[in-house]
Order: structure tokens, then sequence, then C-alpha cells
């Protein structure tokens, strides 16, 4: 068998190697019920335990009770709460599943659910009684499907998000603070992927760099894989060969994977599960040869199965060398975080995103030395997958010298694009084509032939191009259409562009 050592507390105080964030991160709560209980809820009405539904999942199983469980503190205010809801059976249309913030008491909370019926309503819950604030179209069966479901109250605004669009919006002052809840009114329903994340702060240059030699995630996403959590919670493994590398992150269940040395793997792209932080230890860890399979095998089926890969971060390595795509994302594979990476001198791809894949931020990545650069969206004709999906914030990466696909763009809508750096394109900066909408912003361009482009081949697609600077030998825009504000999905602050090329050189790459 592989070597494989478990860090304990004990070794941590020798190795340096911390699991823990700093205290900058916004998680506040998670739980995917991967140890079996559910200890932290209060339950109120139902009949309630842990299953396995795909992965462990927290049902509901009676469709005859008012059900609720409750976690957190009466003084959060300001947060979204996010949680995986799948509806199996309603008492009546008018029943609902889903999520609820800002709860003061089993009768007294903000919820946001999906109805029997098939809509998704924003209601406020007092004495028992709901008023529904806003309702919207759901887009999918009523039951049997997992969906994405999140609530963010921020002062008296309301916002609820399926799969992550936002739909309905509301403004109601009555309730300011409160814990989180899931709910099942007479409804049979499982939950998972619990997640609660205060206001996302801006992704400015001053935060810390990792002390020199240790192995922790540093920061929090911005933009749509905001809540994602990687590893955290489950224990700490140390890896410097091949053959641990693999079997670690094969592992199920949240691993955070430390990585010393530079590893080289065999050809081939290797899978990587659910709930792992796959971290370098210092500024000399890295992979050459293979590359990350983020995702299922590739099936023709269109609606994201239940074990579709999730909740990953990749940070903090140098790739080089990788027979085919260096880190590749696929098959719905959702909330994944890609940051502070060194990629360069792959076959193929060096960050691919496709096939259903969504809610994937790719931060301070410097890529050089290479021309297929990120690819979002790998066909015209894969609709029947990625229409409504291939949601990726790319943000303070530094495209080197990468002459396309930085990055080439399908179907994704919205794709937002900010504070980039890019040097000495070629051909193309951002490509926006077949029905995808790119919101391209704050970003500096420098000798690139054609910044921003909805007519580089095929299709055409829609993007929006605002606040660029473009400086040397760089042409213009060519863009046109409507995109979706990315502000409707998750909080950002833009840097000056005009300070982006020392901003991004300074920052991007391995962590110092």
């Amino acid at each position: 068998m592989p070597r494989i050592r478990w860090i304990t507390m004990a070794a941590l105080a020798v190795s340096a190697i911390v699991v823990a964030g700093p205290a900058y991160a916004d998680t506040l709560f998670s739980d995917n019920f991967d140890d079996g209980d559910a200890n932290g809820w209060s339950r109120s009405g139902g009949s309630w335990s842990v299953v396995t539904d795909g992965s462990p999942a927290f049902r509901q199983t009676s469709t005859g009770a008012n059900a609720r469980v409750l976690a957190g503190t009466t003084s959060w205010a300001d947060y979204t709460v996010r949680a995986r809801v799948k509806p199996i059976a309603f008492a009546a249309t008018g029943r609902t599943a889903g999520v609820a913030a800002r709860v003061r008491s089993s009768s007294e909370y903000y919820a946001f659910v999906l109805t029997g019926g098939g809509a998704a309503q924003l209601q406020r819950v007092s004495g028992g009684t709901a008023t529904v604030l806003g309702t919207a179209a759901a887009g999918g069966a009523a039951t049997g499907a997992w969906r994405v479901l999140a609530l963010t109250v921020q002062g008296s605004t309301l916002t609820g998000s399926v799969d992550g669009a936002a739909v309905v919006r509301a403004t109601d002052s009555t309730l300011s603070s409160g814990r989180i809840g899931l709910l099942a009114s007479y409804a049979s329903a499982s939950f998972d992927d619990v997640v609660v994340a205060s206001p996302t702060p801006g992704p400015g240059p001053t935060t810390p760099p990792p002390t020199p030699g240790t192995c922790r995630v540093t920061g929090s996403p911005v933009g749509f894989a905001q809540g994602t959590t990687g590893g955290a919670g489950g224990p700490t493994v140390a890896v410097d060969t091949a053959a641990e590398l693999l079997s670690a992150i094969a592992t199920t269940g949240p691993l955070t994977v430390c990585v010393s040395g530079t590893i080289t793997l065999p050809a081939g792209m290797y899978d990587v599960t659910s709930d792992k932080s796959i971290v370098g230890v210092g500024s000399t860890a890295g992979i050459t040869g293979g590359g990350f399979n983020i995702g299922l095998p590739v099936s023709d089926v269109t609606t994201a199965p239940a074990n579709a890969v999730h909740n990953v971060i990749v940070q903090n390595l140098t790739f080089r060398g990788a027979s085919d795509d260096s880190i590749n994302v696929q098959m719905f594979s959702h909330h994944v975080w890609i940051d502070h990476n060194d990629l360069a001198q792959g076959y193929d791809g060096l960050i691919d995103i496709k096939r259903g894949s969504s809610l994937v931020t790719v931060s301070w990545n410097h890529t050089h030395h290479h021309t297929k650069n990120m690819l979002l969206g790998h066909d015209d004709k894969n609709a029947a997958q990625d229409t409504g999906r291939l949601r990726v914030t790319y943000h303070h990466n530094w495209f080197d010298a990468t002459p396309q696909r930085n990055p080439r763009v399908r179907f994704g809508d919205p794709v937002h694009v900010f504070n980039n750096y890019y040097f000495y394109n070629t051909d193309t900066g951002v490509a926006c084509q077949n029905n995808a909408g790119c919101l391209v912003e704050g970003n500096y361009f420098e000798d690139v032939e054609e910044p921003v482009t909805n007519t580089y081949a095929g299709p055409a697609g829609r993007c929006v191009a605002r606040n660029n600077v473009f400086v040397g030998e760089s042409g213009m825009p060519d863009c046109s259409g409507t995109v979706q504000e990315p502000s409707a999905f998750y909080s950002y602050t833009l840097d000056d562009p005009n300070s982006g090329k020392a901003i991004v050189t300074a920052g991007a790459g391995v962590l110092r």
C-alpha cells in the first residue's frame, strides 16, 4: 500500500503544517454530514436522519410535518446560507423545502424554498404564517433532482439563488439577525453541503502570504466559487511521492493534501474526489508529467448527478509538462477554486472547464510558455450540458505571452473576467462565443492583438467590456450584446485597472 502520513496535532507543532486558514476567511459554518451525524443542529418537527444519497446527506422523511432544523448563532446578521437540496415528495403543490436565514425561532425567519408546484419562493415567516415576498420559476423538476439554493441577507435586501443564478430579490427589514435553518414543510427532502459565508471582502493585493514551509489554504474565493472550503474540517496528509499523492486525492471525505517538492506523475489526468484541498508547501511544490481531473467520467447525461465532484481547492502549486490538461474540471463539477498556481508547458489546456461544470473561480494564477491556455466549454455542440452552467470568475491572473484561450468561452453566462493582466497575447485575450455572456472589466491589456471579441470563431457570443486599460500595440474590444451582472450573484471590489500590471505581477503565481 502507498505510504500516507496522517498528521496528528502533536506532529503539527514539529512540522509547522497548519490545517486552518487565516482569520480573514469568510466561512462562518459548514456541514456536509460526511461524519455520519448532525451534531450542532436542533430539530423542530419531522423525522430527520443522516442517510446516503449519493454521499452522506441530512434527510427529512415525513410529508406530514412542518419540519425544521437550525444551527448557528442569533448574532449573525449579513451572510449567505447555501445548501444542496433535493425534494423527494411534497404533500401538496404549495408545500416547500429549502433554507432559512435570520432565524429568531422555529416560527420566525426568512426562507428561500422550492415548492411542490415547481416555483422558487422568498418568504418571511412570522408566527408560523408565511408571507411570500417574491416568486420565480425554479427551472426544473420539482422532485428527484439536487438543486443548489442560496439565500443572501444583507441589510434589508434579500436575494434567493438557484444553481448559482439569482432568481428573486426583495426588501424587508423585519428581521435583522439570526441563525440558519433547513426546512421541509410537509415535504420529504435531502440536504447536503451547507455553507454559511459572510460578505466577501475585495481581493486586493494586501492578503498576507503564508509563512514559508507551511501548508494551509490562504484566503477564501471571490466570485462564483464563494463558499468553497475544500478539505476544511478533515485531516491533513503530507505527500512527496506520486503513490502518496494519487492515494490521497482519491480518498473519500474531506482532506487537506500537503504537497512537498516536485512530484512526477505518470502520463494522464488523475481523479480528484470531493472535499479536497491540494496545497503546495512553500514555493517549490509542484506536479510534472500528469495533471488533475476534477470530475466524473465523461457521459452524455444532461442532469447533474448527485455525486458530481464538488468543493475542491488547488492552491500554491507549479505545473509543468502535463501529458494532457494540467487541470481539467468536467461533468457538472461545482464549487472549485484554482488559486495562486504557476502553470506552463503542458500538452493541451492549462486550466480547462467544461461539460456542465459551474461555480468556479480561477484567481491569481501565472500562466506562460503555453498556447492553449484556458478553455471554458469544449464544443459548440454541447449546449445540452452547458447551457445555464459554466459560470466562472477569472480574476487577478497573469496571462503571460499565452497566444489564445485567455479564456475562450462557450455557453457560460455570466462569465466574469476582471482585474487580470494580459501581456503579449498574439491571437486573442477573451474570446466569447456560442451565446456565452462575458463581462470583461478592469483588466490591463499590454500588446494584445485582439483583447476582447465575441466574433472570433464559430457562433457569436455576447460581451461587455468596460473600464479596461489598453497599452502598447493592443487593439480595441469587438463586443456587442448584453450580459448578466455578476454583482447579482456575489460581491466584489474592483481594483484600479491602471494599477493592474503592478498588482498582478507582484501577487500572481505561487505564494511567497
